[in-house]
């Protein structure tokens, strides 16, 4: 490209850079001629109103006003439409525009008329590269081949392209024809290997890489390849032998034994597997990426049998002492211990790499999730916090900090930090229907009872299935004596989604106990109870007082007791026991 950056600094200095402010569509100014000059031919002056569009075209690209640009080419090739040079630099705006096919329709155009021209060949092969039209590509570099025969790079993408369009062969005799001008290269040897190898002929494939042993008998990599070879067609003894040859060569590398790993766990010998790969984990030479790959290798083992859970940790342990600052390898360990439910000690090992990258967010994520689990809403509320300054624009964190307060009994806080993660919210009625459902928890601990039914009613506009949102919904408005019809609806429809939900068959209970439907609340109750609910305390609570109301006096009193040894603190379930009667409780 230096020619043409020659060519432009030179026509630059002859027009100036003043006429860049002029209109586009604006000529030069003719200049006063002699008489004897007034027969000026037509092709000069418009040659003179060519090179000005020409020159203006190609300032208007160094300063990134495309468009101008093509206008000004545009206007050159109203001039000559016969233009390679315009042709060309309109190819290179559309490749930059990412119009690959105009580029190359320019392009062939281009070199129908100027057929040699060396610039305009290699964009075009490298478009017909792009568009996987690798015949075409390999043609052009064979011209290129022909015009300089002395550039190496012409041979290489003409063999490239040729790999890419199967011509094995074709691609063959192009190595040899590098290898005979240019001399020796490991790569051309790979590269045949490869290539013979994809056309069935082992025999030369081996011999390819033979012949790199030859040349550098104490390079490991060529044995690797070969056992790799060796492995792949089932010769498990030539495989072993040229691995174990690498230990002789190099006994201090590391990357054998995770070849050795991945080949005894292909034979099922999963007490090598073990050991070599303790070995390799255990080299501090090996980067973390190659430890990473086999880690995962072995847990999603494809050949059915597996290392044990222990012989797992050990290993995760190892990476962790050998990358101590890798926050990678504490995630491993973290994803560890969370499979285990160890949530506490997954959490400090989550907390180590965030010391170390800060930046990653997802570890942010989890560790918030983590806390939810936990059910520690301060440490939740803080994480949540941390981690809303380093990514202020991810409106999930804004939730999770408003689930963590609204457990605290902050429903102020937890609706601010709601309205400012709002306006993060782009095209996700998912988020969206989860906010309004805390907004409206938050609201209703705030005794905002009107707002908190709006916000339940906006988000089964956004899901009409949110079954989480309708319980909710039907309960409240159950415990307000409100709309029970509307309740009931509610919360049919949610037992009948989910019929073994001890939560939602009490709220639907609840709900008909409002409605004095007393026998089918007890029905109801009933099959909560046998589905989990005999353990909450508020659920046992409920059926004490459905049992009330149908006149079994000594049963409800019983289950009253029963939710007071579970835990129940209310004051008015003492004074029920005491009473023997209902006392509704008030909002």
């Amino acid at each position: 490209m230096r020619k043409n950056i020659v060519l432009l600094i030179v026509g630059l200095q002859l027009f100036g850079w003043g006429c860049s402010n002029r209109n586009i569509s604006q000529k030069p100014e003719a200049k006063a001629k002699p008489a004897q000059a007034q027969e000026t031919s037509l092709e000069e002056s418009k040659k003179i109103e060519f090179e000005f569009y020409f020159i203006e075209g190609l300032k208007q690209m160094m300063i990134g006003s495309t468009a101008d640009a093509i206008q000004y080419f545009n206007n050159c090739l109203q001039i000559n439409p016969k233009s390679a040079a315009v042709m060309y630099e309109l190819a290179k705006i559309h490749v930059m525009n990412g119009d690959y096919s105009s580029a190359r329709l320019m392009l062939i155009n281009a070199k129908s008329i100027s057929p040699d021209n060396k610039w305009y060949n290699q964009l075009l092969a490298q478009l017909y590269q792009n568009n996987k039209e690798y015949n075409e590509a390999s043609k052009i570099y064979t011209e290129l081949i022909s015009q300089n025969p002395e550039n190496p790079e012409n041979y290489y993408f003409k063999a490239i392209n040729l790999t890419s369009a199967e011509k094995y062969d074709e691609a063959i005799k192009t190595y040899n024809q590098i290898e005979a001008k240019f001399g020796f290269n490991e790569q051309i040897n790979v590269a045949r290997q490869q290539l013979y190898r994809a056309s069935g002929k082992k025999k030369e494939a081996y011999a390819e890489i033979e012949k790199l042993i030859k040349q550098s008998p104490s390079t490991t990599e060529y044995y690797g390849i070969m056992a790799d070879m060796y492995k792949l067609d089932g010769d498990e003894e030539k495989a072993l032998e040229y691995y174990n040859k690498i230990l002789e060569i190099d006994p201090n590398n590391g990357f054998v034994h995770f070849s050795l790993a991945s080949f005894y766990l292909q034979n099922k010998n999963l007490e090598k597997t073990y050991e070599e790969a303790k070995t390799g984990f255990a080299n501090p030479d090996v980067e973390f990426e190659t430890k990473a790959q086999l880690y995962l290798m072995l847990v999603n083992n494809p050949y059915e049998q597996k290392l044990t859970q222990q012989q797992i940790e050990e290993l995760v342990d190892i990476i962790v002492k050998t990358h101590p600052s890798d926050s990678r390898s504490y995630s491993i360990k973290t994803d560890i211990l969370i499979q285990q439910e160890k949530y506490k000690e997954a959490r400090e090992y989550l907390k180590k790499s965030l010391e170390i990258d800060p930046n990653r967010y997802s570890l942010w994520e989890q560790l918030v999730f983590i806390d939810n689990q936990l059910l520690d809403w301060t440490e939740m509320t803080n994480d949540s916090k941390k981690a809303i300054e380093l990514f202020p624009t991810q409106p999930l964190l804004y939730m999770l900090n408003s689930i963590a307060l609204i457990q605290l009994k902050q429903y102020k806080e937890a609706l601010s930090s709601l309205e400012t993660g709002q306006n993060y919210l782009v095209d996700n009625k998912k988020i969206e229907a989860q906010y309004e459902i805390y907004r409206a928890e938050a609201h209703y601990n705030l005794n905002n009872y009107a707002e908190a039914f709006t916000a339940f009613d906006k988000v089964l506009a956004l899901e009409p299935d949110n079954y989480m949102a309708m319980n909710n919904y039907a309960y409240y408005l159950s415990v307000r004596g409100e709309q029970l019809e509307k309740a009931e609806s509610m919360s049919s429809k949610v037992v009948v989604a989910n019929p073994d939900n001890s939560t939602y068959l009490d709220t639907h209970a609840w709900v008909l106990f409002k409605r004095k439907e007393y026998r089918l609340a007890k029905h109801y109750m009933e099959i909560a109870l046998n589905n989990g609910g005999d353990v909450s305390d508020v659920i046992v609570e409920h059926y004490g007082d459905i049992l009330f109301m149908l006149n079994d006096i000594e049963g409800a009193v019983a289950q009253w007791k029963k939710s007071k040894e579970l835990g129940n603190p209310s004051e008015i379930l003492q004074q029920k026991i005491d009473s023997k009667s209902y006392i509704e409780e008030k909002e």
